[in-house]
């Protein structure tokens, strides 16, 4: 019939187009933006995230508020993965990411109202991010493996955190651990971020957070009569049980003599004592296994004077493994002196409630352990959070051998960079240019007023500073003025900045290219969620 619609999509759904959906995305996205902003830098503050079953989260952490959120809009989900991209990538400057990403999409706002096509902003979005990329690298200078420079990063990182008042003991810790497992192949280096553990007690202060040369394991010896310590410790690594072997499937056994039984006894009792004399035979005074060890098993043992402890985790061997020099050993048949590790001390302590097993004095391990001790359980959470910071940002600049000033000074950088690019870019993605080059003073701007200072004052003399050649100069939350963040020490590595210009950049581009949301019916249990809209989205 003439005039008689058709309908495409299940009865339920739902769909804006254009404009209108355009919008409603730009919006989500500078809430979240909005959220975060005022936790940026050393005055930044702190959110307490509670959720549906009551847990607490305090932190200042970008990703962590994020991942957090219960958060339902579609591209509000896209700024999410923007921080958790930084995290991943460098560990640092989520927070940074999250804010650029939606400035960027405010500029982009006002050239749309202007009928600027959102391709044509997103291509000007793409050639502002690759010269902001050069403009960075321009202004970068070599690390090589200077401590003091190291300590620096590493104190950068920590300023903005709730650790803040103990970082210089976290720097120090977090230098010492990188430098600590940092392989160099050829002329690269690599940290793999696995070879430090993290554990967690609370009780005490942050001061009593110490970096252990060694592993810790959370697990207590198996049998009262062992040891509570061994110096000079030989580790034998073991990932089988020392229990009798079950066999693969169903046995049945029949015994009609009743010293038969005796003899059955005697002889599992004998298969134990073999796999201890195995391992006394080695040289081993400590064990360490993946499995389970059999009751007589760890009477022998104790009976040795062995130290033993059971079910250790497969991460937490792996780590052993590189710290103490030992080989895992699969079968007892083939454990031999050359397999042990070695360490000066491998005791049982006590901290708190729970007993751990501390293997500590490695001689140049490969692995080690970072203790961090708290008031409250909040409060050593976000130590945690602080320090996994400040460790990612050491091995990023050890990895990528280049720094660039903080403090907002390479974003002021950038931005008088971009203005003076986009002049001799031709067409209308020279406005989408200048745009991006606003965008990115909104750094310096949110850092000047959460310290609440004169935001614009400070822009203004940052912009006299670069415009002069002072490319360094950054704001100083503390005096409220514009001084040399490389004096200051505050620094960061190249890596920093490139990752929030990519995921921001991306991210921006996306959800401007956006202009239908189609959201379908929900399948059982309640009604379809209007696209573009989630609690508190356009309230926000």
């Amino acid at each position: 019939m003439p005039g008689q619609p058709i309908f495409i999509l299940k009865e339920g759904s739902k769909r804006e187009q254009g404009k209108n959906a355009m919008q409603n995305n730009i919006n989500a996205a500078k809430a979240i933006a909005d959220a975060v902003k005022t936790t940026l830098g050393p005055r930044g503050m702190d959110k307490m995230m509670v959720d549906s079953l009551g847990d607490i989260v305090i932190t200042n952490d970008g990703v962590t508020i994020l991942k957090e959120m219960d958060i339902d809009h579609p591209a509000a989900k896209m700024m999410v993965e923007v921080s958790k991209t930084q995290d991943q990538e460098v560990g640092d400057g989520t927070t940074t990411a999250a804010v650029l990403a939606g400035e960027l999409l405010r500029k982009a706002e006002d050239l749309l109202n202007q009928n600027v096509h959102p391709t044509v902003i997103a291509s000007g979005y793409r050639m502002a991010a690759e010269k902001a990329k050069e403009v960075l690298s321009s202004i970068s200078t070599p690390i090589g493996n200077d401590a003091v420079l190291l300590t620096k990063i590493a104190n950068t990182a920590l300023n903005s955190k709730g650790a803040s008042t103990s970082k210089a003991k976290l720097a120090d810790i977090s230098v010492k651990a990188v430098s600590q497992i940092k392989q160099e192949r050829g002329q690269k280096v690599i940290v793999d971020m696995d070879d430090i553990q993290l554990v967690k007690k609370h009780g005490g202060s942050i001061e009593d957070t110490v970096l252990i040369q060694g592993i810790i394991v959370d697990k207590e010896r198996v049998h009262p009569g062992m040891p509570t310590f061994v110096n000079n410790a030989k580790i034998a690594l073991l990932n089988f049980a020392l229990e009798i072997k079950k066999p693969e499937f169903d046995t049945s056994i029949r015994i009609e003599d009743p010293q038969a039984i005796g003899k059955f006894k005697k002889q599992e009792e004998g298969i134990l004592k073999g796999m201890v004399d195995k391992i006394k035979a080695s040289g081993a005074n400590v064990v360490l296994t993946q499995k389970g060890i059999d009751d007589l098993a760890m009477h022998f043992l104790a009976k040795e004077g062995i130290y033993a402890a059971r079910r250790v985790k497969k991460s937490d061997i792996e780590k052993l493994s590189k710290a103490v020099g030992g080989n895992m050993i699969t079968n007892i048949d083939d454990l031999s002196p050359q397999d042990l590790g070695y360490s000066d001390r491998v005791e049982e302590v006590k901290i708190g409630e729970d007993h751990l097993t501390f293997v500590t004095g490695c001689k140049n391990p490969k692995a080690v352990s970072v203790l961090i001790r708290g008031g409250t359980e909040h409060v050593v959470d976000e130590i945690e959070r602080s320090l996994v910071d400040s460790l990612h940002v050491v091995a990023a600049a050890l990895e990528d051998g280049k720094i660039v000033p903080g403090g907002g000074a390479a974003a002021t950088e950038i931005a008088l960079k971009l203005k003076e690019y986009s002049a001799t870019v031709g067409g209308r993605e020279q406005l989408a240019i200048e745009k991006y080059a606003e965008a990115m003073e909104i750094v310096p701007r949110t850092l000047a007023e959460n310290a609440g200072l004169d935001a614009i004052g400070i822009l203004i003399s940052l912009k006299r500073q670069h415009s002069e050649g002072h490319k360094t100069f950054g704001v100083n939350v503390f005096t409220g003025k514009a001084e040399d963040m490389v004096d200051l020490g505050v620094i960061e590595p190249i890596r920093v900045g490139k990752q929030a210009i990519n995921s921001a950049t991306d991210a921006a581009v996306m959800i401007l290219r956006i202009d239908d949301v189609i959201a379908t019916k929900a399948s059982a249990g309640g009604g379809p969620k209007p696209p573009g809209k989630s609690p508190g989205s356009e309230e926000d």
